[in-house]
């Protein structure tokens, strides 16, 4: 609204040295488009902005009119005013920037893969009609990086093989491990009887998403109905963990058990295992791939959590 446009914002954020996350990793001009356009700051949520196609192979899908979205207005506290945000969007439009520029076009892997050996991000190369990720070093100078480009398809495979572990053993993972932190985190609050009573609330608010996201998976309970009752909980939920970081101010424990839970509650509404690369079930789990040569991947999660699958 000063009259920056998306990547000169982008450059003062990484040159004042704000990173985008608890991570320190850099912005880009896509990652402000993203925070600009997200109607969550005002608010609002949208579901339903991919739905799944009824014919084999099964993939995820931008939904453009083929399924019913539903946009809940008001679903938890804004940072944003709606009618800033309302100004913005006409600021982007005005200056063919709402949508983005081919030119720099951002591929699933995209600032996601780093190398283990010298820490440089890796780009995408196609070499004899085959797309690879090169580290930025190996591709400049090769004798000051031994990681070697490594093929597209076997990073996306090794991501499949991976998610598919999970989503048959999530119960046995990440259950546990939610429950371990919950306990860590009311044992220093155990003699603060409203912290106490705050955590049991929402963990009976998050038991309840999760009958409802069974329910739906199950065919018990149809679309519009879930999205009426876990927007009513989520909100719930929200107003609860505001009143808990005022009380514990642990915002980085609680940002690790919220991303924990939104792990769990992935898997859980997702009823079948994936056979192909689906962009937006990567996009939801993953923070970034370490290459720690050319057989061997680490995956961070969210929740910072990491797995190695070999390629």
């Amino acid at each position: 609204m000063n009259g920056k446009g998306l990547l000169c914002i982008s450059n003062d954020l990484n040159a004042e040295g704000i990173p985008k996350n608890l991570k320190g990793e850099s912005w880009n001009k896509n990652v402000v488009r993203y925070v600009l356009t997200n109607e969550k700051y005002i608010g609002d949520c949208l579901w339903q902005k991919k739905f799944t196609e009824n014919v084999f192979p099964f993939r995820k899908s931008k939904n453009q009119g083929q399924v019913d979205s539903y946009y809940v207005t008001d679903a938890h506290e804004p940072i944003i005013s709606r009618d800033d945000f309302t100004k913005v969007q006409t600021l982007l439009k005005q200056r063919g920037e709402y949508f983005g520029n081919t030119e720099f076009k951002q591929y699933p892997l995209s600032m996601k893969v780093f190398c283990d050996n010298c820490g440089k991000i890796y780009r995408r190369k196609n070499i004899n009609g085959k797309i690879y990720w090169v580290c930025r070093t190996h591709d400049n100078r090769a004798k000051d990086c031994p990681n070697k480009a490594i093929a597209q398809d076997l990073i996306y495979t090794a991501f499949i093989r991976l998610y598919n572990k999970l989503w048959y053993n999530y119960k046995q993972i990440l259950v546990p491990l939610q429950t371990t932190l919950q306990d860590l985190k009311l044992r220093q609050f155990s003699g603060k009887t409203q912290v106490m009573d705050i955590h049991k609330e929402i963990a009976k608010l998050r038991e309840q998403t999760h009958v409802l996201a069974r329910l739906k998976t199950k065919g018990f309970l149809d679309e519009a109905k879930y999205i009426e009752q876990i927007t009513e909980l989520t909100a719930k939920i929200n107003k609860l963990q505001t009143e808990l970081k005022k009380l514990t101010r642990s915002d980085d424990e609680d940002e690790t058990l919220d991303q924990i839970e939104m792990l769990i509650d992935f898997f859980e509404r997702r009823n079948k295992p994936i056979t192909e690369f689906e962009e937006s079930v990567f996009e939801s789990i993953i923070k970034k791939i370490v290459v720690i040569n050319q057989k061997e991947l680490e995956f961070n999660l969210i929740g910072g959590l990491k797995f190695t699958e070999y390629c």
